[in-house]
């Protein structure tokens, strides 16, 4: 299963927009733009297909972490 694979999974399991994508990422100040989110979810045959990388797939999860359960306290470090 490919990085892009996993990401396209969890966007419809946890039924996230584009934009709450680009949100999350910028929570850990990754920046991506909507036409590169995009064409992660392509089809691997379609020419404007890119494939996720390793630091892509990494920052989603770190955001996700920090959406869902909130920024991470001094008690709890």
């Amino acid at each position: 299963m490919s990085n892009n694979d996993i990401l396209k999974k969890l966007r419809v399991a946890l039924q996230l927009r584009n934009d709450e994508i680009i949100r999350i990422l910028e929570l850990v100040d990754f920046k991506i733009s909507n036409s590169e989110l995009g064409a992660l979810f392509r089809n691997e045959d379609h020419p404007h297909f890119k494939k996720c990388g390793d630091q892509i797939l990494r920052n989603f999860l770190n955001g996700l972490v920090i959406h869902l359960r909130g920024p991470k306290s001094e008690s709890q470090e």
